[in-house]
């Protein structure tokens, strides 16, 4: 037994973190995994349709392969095709190979019957899923459902053996009270939380290969950062050959060694990450790139992969000079603010148990700010900072426990019944996940009619669908849409949808809870973009939270800065970008997988 080897067999035992070697190692010439001609096909309308294309790439030992283009493009489905998870009733590989180059035998996994594939997934090649509220189970808690992985694989493990393993992997992926959150279920921890559970989950069996499905997305930029050098840590310590599917240029300038790109199911560009970003070969991969909102500079509009691909010359981005902003900002806090929130606290309490005292969390603590018409206030922090627990108090999805808070001189607190109703329908909200924000039993036409028929706007099934499809290609989507349901969407279009519901009942203000998270940067981008234009055009005011500090910078005229649900610091964005107040601000800027990316644009 080698001695890699043999520090991989004792970190089963319990010290999984302990990889030691007296000389160094040497990645074999051979690929961990090779992927040839791969074409995936989908059942639909009575036969299978090719979604993926001829895709043929190689993963080496230690080597960190990166993944990128929009929504839609193939990226989890050849994933989910080599993990061996797609669903055999609609979808199936059609052409192609993947072989696993295990321990020096080369298995080829597009042979393996359904319980030789049990054996490998989850062992030695385990996959980080995009959505963790989904691919965690709601009716068990979080740390057993990491130890039932640990369990599956290596059962001759004694119970507190596996405990132990679980306790250290949550510290390992900087998740706050590990033992609190073992006994904890999916539903009482923060996005960004349980992402880390997924992560966590995913490391338990120390894999040889590790898929990485959007993994980042959920996390604020400090925990971000710990996660992908964590990473990189055990990925260098044990050659682990990782491929990170993400929409963020720039983690993936950041970390990857080299970068596919992928446009309808197709291989568009691949290459290192120094010749990709520098030397962009596609139209397509330069509009990826150039998609991502600048910390640099300030423009008006966000370019879009459409434009590099349909426009022989880009369209005007609209720079914002400092001046014009100074005066915008002098008629915008003349008037009278819409939504006043003064000394706002929400505390969670703990149910005692026995002999043990209730605990209680102090998620919003002593928070104040006004929001003004047209105005947009960013809200950023960690994950567990009190984001979105202020955006739900402020609509009242959770009841403050103490402060106020006044809309156009009513008070929110002290609403009741169709005065409540009415305050709600006048303040909207986007959720974080567009796929559990829709009823996957509803068309996205009943979806969008039914606020429209709650609140008695449209008093006809016929008028409520012609008012259906205009906000749909309000939006950006087909009209014809209306009769499909939310699984037949990618995830940009499943966010128009969520964003269409809001405007069904022509609201003033709208809070957008990481409403843009998810999304790849091109599509991000043209969310951002439909976001300014319909507060230009129906004259909105926003409450934007969000952990991405480059995306809160290029939305937000103010922000409010978040850390265990105090308030640290409130200011004009560019300012406190520029110069920030408080050190936790700093470290949050400074944490940002930005740097790297941006002189790779400022060299082109």
């Amino acid at each position: 037994m080698s001695k890699l080897n043999y520090y991989c067999q004792r970190g089963i035992a319990g010290n999984w973190l302990v990889f030691s070697c007296s000389m160094p190692i040497v990645a074999n010439e051979t690929p961990l995994l090779a992927v040839a001609g791969l074409a995936v096909a989908f059942f639909r309308e009575g036969e299978f349709h090719r979604v993926t294309h001829d895709i043929s790439f190689t993963l080496n030992p230690g080597e960190l392969l990166g993944i990128v283009g929009e929504s839609g493009s193939g990226k989890s489905v050849s994933s989910l095709a080599i993990m061996g998870l797609l669903p055999a009733r609609f979808a199936h590989i059609e052409a192609g190979s993947i072989t696993y180059n295990q321990h020096g035998q080369a298995v080829e996994l597009t042979n393996l019957s359904p319980n030789e594939y049990r054996k490998i997934r989850g062992k030695e090649m385990a996959m980080i899923f995009q959505e963790p509220m989904t691919s965690l189970n709601p009716v068990h808690k979080c740390g057993e459902q990491v130890a039932e992985m640990i369990r599956q694989h290596y059962g001759n493990l004694a119970e507190e053996e596996i405990r132990s393993r679980v306790l250290a992997l949550f510290e390992e992926v900087k998740l706050p009270r590990p033992v609190s959150l073992y006994n904890s279920y999916p539903h009482q921890l923060s996005g960004g939380q349980r992402q880390r559970v997924m992560i966590a989950m995913a490391l338990s069996c120390n894999p040889r290969i590790l898929i990485a499905d959007e993994p980042t997305t959920a996390l604020d930029v400090t925990v971000q950062a710990a996660i992908l050098e964590l990473l990189r840590e055990l990925q260098q310590a044990r050659q682990m050959g990782v491929i990170l599917i993400t929409h963020d240029l720039g983690v993936v300038a950041e970390v990857a060694d080299r970068v596919l790109v992928m446009q309808h199911g197709r291989l568009v560009e691949s290459g290192t990450v120094e010749d990709l970003f520098r030397r962009p070969q596609q139209a397509y991969t330069r509009g990826l790139i150039h998609c991502k909102p600048a910390t640099r500079q300030r423009v008006a509009r966000l370019l879009t992969v459409k434009d590099f691909l349909d426009q022989k010359q880009l369209p005007d981005q609209w720079p914002v000079s400092e001046q014009d902003r100074q005066a915008s900002h002098r008629e915008l806090y003349a008037r009278r603010p819409i939504l006043e929130v003064k000394n706002l606290c929400t505390y969670f309490s703990s149910k005692p148990f026995f002999w043990q005292t209730a605990k209680v969390v102090k998620a919003v603590d002593e928070v104040s700010f006004d929001l003004f018409p047209t105005e947009t206030l960013g809200l950023v922090g960690e994950s567990g900072s009190g984001k979105s627990t202020v955006g739900r108090s402020i609509i009242r999805l959770t009841e403050p426990i103490r402060g106020e808070i006044w809309y156009k001189g009513k008070d929110v607190l002290a609403l009741k019944g169709d005065a409540l109703r009415e305050y709600r329908k006048q303040v909207q909200i986007i959720f974080q996940d567009p796929y559990s924000s829709l009823n996957p039993r509803l068309t996205v036409g009943q979806a969008l009619a039914e606020p429209m028929a709650v609140y008695g706007l449209v008093d006809s099934p016929q008028k409520r669908l012609l008012r259906v499809q205009a906000l749909l290609q309000q939006v950006g989507l087909d009209p014809d849409f209306y009769q499909r349901y939310p699984h037949e969407f990618s995830g940009g279009q499943r966010q128009r949808i969520v964003i269409a519901r809001c405007l069904a009942l022509e609201p003033e203000t709208i809070i957008c809870d990481e409403s843009v998270s998810a999304l790849d940067v091109s599509v991000q981008a043209q969310v951002l973009n439909l976001l300014k234009k319909l507060q230009n055009e129906l004259q909105l005011s926003y409450i934007f939270i969000s952990h991405d500090l480059s995306v809160i910078k290029h939305m937000s005229d103010r922000v409010l800065v978040l850390q265990h649900g105090q308030q640290m610091e409130l200011g004009e964005a560019d300012a406190l970008y520029a110069n920030p107040q408080t050190e936790y601000t700093r470290k949050l800027i400074a944490a940002l997988p930005d740097q790297r990316f941006e002189a790779f644009l400022s060299q082109q």
